[in-house]
């Protein structure tokens, strides 16, 4: 039988990528805590379904604590695949480039992302602000309204705003390091 497998296949990164540096093992690591929390997600929604359906005695926090727990998720899974270099892309024309022009292309693709998560940035700033402070000027975490009411929707625009100059960072770093890696490693 025949070997078909593609010669071009990319490999699976199970840890950071040497051009995220020290701080792209760090994000790594972190990873586990939020996969954590996508299961504690799952266990907490079984829960639910239990008091409410089996029990007839609902929670009034078990909604609100998945939503926050698994937006938090999703918003670090970027700084995450950052890290790791397993992001989506369109490989139609990268797959076709020799490794120096590869190299020019990871250092701009890489400076264009630092540059945009340091504008989504600036942008998400500008929710937390109105999520942080009152406009008096005392602080206030925005809160959901329902009856529980907990302050998640404010601490989800802080995370996101610090996981987006986090991303800024990485991707300055993987510029940086393709920028300096040798032609053809």
């Amino acid at each position: 039988m025949a070997d078909i497998t593609n010669e071009r296949e990319p490999e699976r990164v199970a840890e950071a990528i040497p051009q995220a540096g020290a701080f792209g093992k760090v994000i790594n690591a972190f990873g586990i805590v939020f996969a954590i929390a996508i299961l504690s997600s799952a266990a907490i929604l079984f829960l639910e379904v239990i008091l409410r359906y089996g029990l007839n005695r609902p929670t009034i926090w078990a909604h609100e604590t998945v939503i926050f727990l698994t937006a938090c998720s999703f918003v670090f899974g970027g700084l995450y695949v950052a890290s790791r270099n397993a992001h989506i892309r369109m490989v139609l024309i990268y797959d076709q480039l020799g490794a120096a022009k590869r190299r020019r292309f990871d250092v701009a693709i890489s400076v264009a992302c630092s540059f945009a998560c340091a504008v989504f940035a600036w942008a998400s700033w500008q929710s937390v602000v109105r999520a942080v402070w009152t406009p008096t000027g005392d602080f206030r975490l925005e809160t959901s309204g329902s009856a529980w009411d907990p302050p998640t929707p404010g601490l989800v625009k802080v995370f996101l705003f610090i996981v987006l100059i986090l991303m800024a960072l990485q991707f300055a770093i993987l510029a940086f390091n393709y920028l300096r890696k040798p032609v053809g490693r």
